[in-house]
């Protein structure tokens, strides 16, 4: 395969993509988009994680399939080399949600599947010899107040509802994993894993092409059917047409408000010396967010940087994703500002990225995988920015579904299920800005007088929790 000129703007897209351009400077070179008309048995829409997990077990099941990805930028241009580097069980429905529609069992049954899965993202890393740098350290969640440590110790009981194993700490075990500024307390799960995406991605790329996988870049879908994808550069005919869009559902014809996306932004400091992190701590690979509503998450990286994300980025109205919404000036000094008052110590430090992206939220806040028997038709995604270890269950499920292999993974709850869609504009626009200044708010008020009141209720009823 011939491939054009590297694209040096490939860097920006993250601190990942950056150590992997360093590392491989072939990774800045696309691959040739599709090549007129061709056939497949089945064809992938989207070569981001869900899309090469789906492609990797489905030659996995039978390795005489043709796979085809379809990718209108470059494998991992999404989210998948973007994301906040957490390979953790989280699913953005709660158990107890999931209970409420789908049973107790069931409920179990998917909690269990998702712990499975990140031991499975690691091990088929070591298997495949892809060095992402995984780490299998949990997640510390820290507690900086009363309001915040009474929803950490109500999670954690409520996790032993569901076979999930969360530790309450104080503050003296929190500080055997980090150490932060004004923590009361907090708990840890051992239930994530630490990586470095973007290498986890261009691993999985060329164990694919190794295997006769064959990925299409700079290729837009413009139209999904059943038994064949129309691209800007040929149709694609296939017995199986798989989406795995994400953020970029919308701009397909009929999927407008499937889901809307939502920025999350981030930010990594240069590498910091030792001094530094023996008073931070994250000496294991841990994972660390704090209780407050509007999510923030971190890790320390396998070269000693702090890369540090949160949400609370506009949602652009008609769901529009731009690559000028990546960068937030406000947001990002927002997310120093955080930085610095969980750790003051780094007061003054060099940042020396600043990125994001969008991430897919459902109008349930309930992510799916699924294929229409009749049509051939499958789908995954709504992952709300859990997707780093679900993806790797969708394409394992997508697979079972392909093959027609009856497995436990293709009886889970989330399999099949159908997300309303959300509300025309202008309305899908003021629900979504009043669920982020909701979430904001109620983290102010609790900051200044201890409590939010009736807000933090209306946040769980809004996102399935």
């Amino acid at each position: 395969m011939t491939r054009g000129a590297p694209d040096p703007g490939l860097r920006a897209l993250s601190l990942w993509w950056d150590q992997v351009a360093d590392e491989d400077p072939a990774a800045l070179v696309p691959r040739d988009p599709l090549d007129g008309d061709t056939t497949a048995d089945v064809v992938v829409v989207g070569a981001g994680l869900t899309g090469l997990w789906a492609s990797y077990y489905l030659l996995e099941a039978d390795p005489a399939l043709e796979v085809l990805l379809v990718e209108q930028a470059v494998a991992g241009f999404g989210a998948s080399g973007r994301n906040g580097g957490w390979c953790s069980a989280l699913f953005p429905t709660s158990a107890a949600g999931l209970a409420r529609r789908h049973g107790p069992e069931a409920a179990r049954q998917l909690r269990a599947a998702m712990r499975d899965t990140v031991v499975e993202v690691g091990g088929v890393a070591a298997a495949e010899e892809i060095g992402c740098d995984f780490a299998y350290g949990g997640t510390v969640t820290l507690a900086r107040g009363a309001a915040q440590l009474a929803r950490v110790r109500a999670a954690a009981e409520e996790d032993a509802r569901w076979g999930d194993e969360t530790h309450v700490l104080d503050p003296d075990g929190v500080a055997e994993h980090v150490r932060a500024a004004g923590v009361v307390g907090g708990s840890w799960t051992p239930d994530c894993a630490r990586l470095q995406p973007a290498r986890l991605v261009h691993g999985l790329a060329r164990t694919l092409e190794e295997r006769g996988v064959r990925i299409a870049e700079g290729t837009r879908a413009l139209r999904l059917s059943p038994g064949a994808v129309v691209t800007d550069h040929g149709t694609v005919r296939a017995r199986h047409v798989l989406r795995a869009t994400e953020a970029w559902t919308p701009g397909l014809p009929g999927a407008r408000r499937a889901v809307v996306p939502v920025y999350s932004l981030m930010v990594a400091t240069a590498p910091l010396p030792a001094h530094v992190w023996e008073e931070i701590g994250l000496a294991r690979g841990q994972t660390f967010t704090d209780a407050r509503h509007l999510v923030v998450y971190g890790q320390r990286t396998a070269d000693d940087r702090l890369a540090f994300g949160g949400r609370g980025a506009p949602y652009h109205r008609g769901s529009r994703v731009r690559p000028g919404f990546d960068r937030d000036p406000g947001v990002h000094a927002h997310l120093r500002g955080t930085l610095v008052d969980l750790f003051p110590v780094l007061a003054g430090v060099e940042l020396t990225h600043a990125w994001g992206g969008p991430l897919a939220i459902p109008r349930d806040w309930h992510a799916s995988v699924g294929l229409d028997p009749a049509t051939g038709l499958g789908w995954a995604g709504g992952y709300v920015g859990d997707g780093l270890a679900t993806t790797n269950l969708a394409g394992r499920t997508l697979a079972d579904l392909v093959t027609g292999t009856d497995s436990p993974l293709v009886r889970l709850p989330w399999v099949g299920h159908r997300s309303p869609d959300w509300e025309p504009e202008p309305l899908r626009w003021a629900g979504v800005t009043a669920g982020l200044r909701t979430a904001a708010l109620a983290d102010v008020l609790e900051r200044r007088v201890g409590t939010a009141g009736p807000l933090p209720a209306l946040l769980g009823r809004l996102t399935g929790h």
